[in-house]
């Protein structure tokens, strides 16, 4: 009994639950070194898919993985706001190229939304389902913001968040190589555009150029879903 209570204790507090979380990210690391850099074997994906199945083997509820990690949560507000070091460091390298940059945000964000706006309706997803989908390319808490005042379902919206995140950064590379001539600028606002944070991290591990882009335009584009994506659902439908 006392090392029942014990072992609840322990579990209630966040200590095992991010134990967990940081070995299957290192895991997840390990993996992906010894695969050669699969795009298959992202860290960040192979530590959900470890940590899916570690609760679905002990049967612990999500709601205690949630709760046990949500120091890891509070940090991502100053771990966001750090990156605004970087951008300060490069602001004139920012100016010289703010209107490219403008014109791939528009595209970028449009793209993102209207793509799963007309995949779903080709596939026949409920509505509920499409605005859920449609915010998938901004940062977690803009995106399940955004789900929720367009009437999606911001559970669903987190999920495909960080589906796409996953899937933006594993395939940077396959699309890198096919392409010609893209510089770090190019290639980190690509992934923030598109990958949001998940793809900000990929891109510091290109290079601190690109990661300072890909940040910018994770920020940029989730004001512009936040703006873009009503009008663009209104004029849909």
């Amino acid at each position: 009994m006392v090392q029942s209570d014990a072992w609840s204790t322990l579990l209630a507090s966040p200590l095992p639950w991010l134990t967990i979380t940081v070995g299957a990210y290192l895991a997840g690391q390990e993996l992906h070194r010894r695969s050669g850099g699969n795009p298959l074997t992202q860290p960040v994906a192979v530590a959900a898919a470890l940590i899916v199945v570690f609760l679905l083997i002990t049967g612990y509820p999500v709601q205690a993985y949630t709760q046990g990690t949500v120091p890891l949560r509070f940090l991502l507000g100053p771990a966001t706001v750090a990156l605004a070091i970087p951008l300060y460091e490069r602001r004139h390298l920012i100016a010289r190229t703010w209107l490219p940059l403008s014109a791939a945000l528009l595209v970028g964000c449009l793209t993102g939304v209207l793509s799963v706006l007309c995949l779903a309706r080709l596939f026949g997803l409920s509505d509920a389902m499409m605005r859920s989908m449609s915010p998938k390319s901004a940062t977690m808490p803009v995106a399940m913001e955004v789900s929720a005042q367009i009437g999606g379902v911001p559970t669903l919206t987190m999920v495909f968040v960080m589906a796409t995140g996953v899937v933006g950064a594993a395939l940077i590379e396959p699309v890198r190589r096919c392409l010609t001539g893209v510089d770090d600028r190019g290639l980190g606002f690509a992934l923030g555009l598109a990958a949001h944070g998940i793809g900000v991290g990929r891109a510091f591990q290109t290079s601190p150029v690109a990661g300072v882009f890909a940040g910018l335009a994770m920020a940029l584009n989730g004001i512009a879903t936040a703006l873009l994506t009503p009008a663009v659902l209104a004029l849909f439908h």
